[in-house]
């Protein structure tokens, strides 16, 4: 039967993935994710009378299984890398590269984006659509991470908005190391990104030694500066990205009045801007140099709960315990409008869905 909502949800088959659509019927307006880790494939708006591409995601099952990029993963049950694929939780060391040599142990952003997900609830309705992915990490499904956690990924979308919402539960009967992220590739159409203003109100920038691993302690902070000796950019005020070649995290980003913190992501030939926010955490950026296809066509804004290797880091003990019974959530979403909608009533603002 039909829904009658202008919001639905269907089954779909893009690119040979099994996937979820969800589209609004009056504008055209669609994201497309796939059960395989809740990865979104595809989201595109209407503007200017084109469909308009804000994502670049996996254009294959082949590229979707090859993970390269990791193109809009869920990073669970933590992100970015762990230093040696070795960690220590509650006195005790664990290894999640069992028996791979010294050289070869490289191990990234978590195994959700691996994992096949249930889709457990959907909702249509005249405001929105929201899908919730479901899946169990076992005790025994990793090595060298032997928690149970009950992982949920909420995802929320209206006409110009995606909300992500992530949610874990211990279900085991000891604490467990935790935390969550989000790793989408941004786009304005075909706009270069190196054309593009981008924004990040963060006032300080991590550190790390040249396997990316953040320095020790304090000394893993620095000043972000509008000069050309600060570590990272500052792009607390628009700046073009230009050349630049970055794979690097901001912290301490100054959020707004509701609490989320806020980067945009704008072209300026045509008004067209994205919004990212989060609630919390840090924010990742990396202009895509390394990827295997479609180099710097995008540039990932990844919102994530802690820093690089924070399993192993004492100043990130108490952000990533989760004990038994506990739940814990990181939301985050991005938002697309057009300096002439706000143009028109600059009064009028964008609503976060925060699903």
């Amino acid at each position: 039967m039909a829904s009658a909502y202008p919001y639905h949800v269907r089954n779909v088959v893009r690119a040979g993935i099994d996937a979820v659509e969800l589209r609004d019927e009056r504008s055209g307006a669609f994201a497309v994710f796939t059960r395989h880790g809740a990865t979104l494939l595809d989201w595109c708006v209407p503007h200017a009378g084109e469909m308009v591409a804000l994502t670049d995601g996996y254009v294959s099952a082949e590229d979707l299984a090859g993970q390269n990029g990791v193109r809009n993963g869920i990073l669970a049950p933590f992100p970015n890398r762990i230093a040696d694929g070795r960690y220590a939780f509650e006195n005790r060391i664990y290894d999640l590269l069992p028996g791979v040599p010294a050289g070869e142990r490289l191990i990234y952003h978590g195994v959700l984006r691996q994992m096949d997900l249930a889709i457990a609830e959907v909702q249509e309705s005249i405001d929105d659509a929201t899908v919730l992915f479901t899946g169990l990490l076992g005790p025994h499904a990793v090595p060298g991470y032997p928690f149970a956690l009950e992982l949920g990924v909420r995802v929320s979308f209206t006409a110009r908005s995606l909300a992500l919402n992530v949610t874990a539960t211990n279900v085991g009967k000891h604490a467990a190391p935790y935390a969550a992220g989000w790793h989408p590739y941004f786009r304005l159409g075909d706009a270069a990104i190196d054309s593009l203003e981008l924004t990040v109100p963060a006032t300080r920038c991590i550190l790390t030694d040249d396997a990316l691993i953040p320095l020790a302690g304090a000394a893993a902070f620095a000043p972000v500066a509008p000069v050309v000796t600060s570590p990272l950019p500052d792009f607390r005020q628009p700046r073009a990205l230009g050349a630049a070649v970055i794979d690097g995290c901001y912290a301490d980003a100054t959020p707004d009045a509701d609490g989320l913190i806020r980067s945009r992501l704008r072209d300026p030939a045509t008004g067209r801007q994205l919004t990212i926010w989060q609630r919390g955490g840090l924010t990742h950026v990396f202009t895509g140099d390394t990827l295997a296809r479609d180099p710097r066509r995008s540039i990932a804004i990844e919102p994530v709960e802690v820093m690089t290797n924070s399993f192993n880091r004492p100043d990130c003990e108490t952000l990533i315990r989760l004990a038994p019974g506990a739940t814990r959530s990181f939301a985050c979403g991005a938002e697309f409008h057009v300096e002439s909608d706000r143009a028109s009533d600059p009064s009028t603002p964008f609503a976060v869905v925060t699903a």
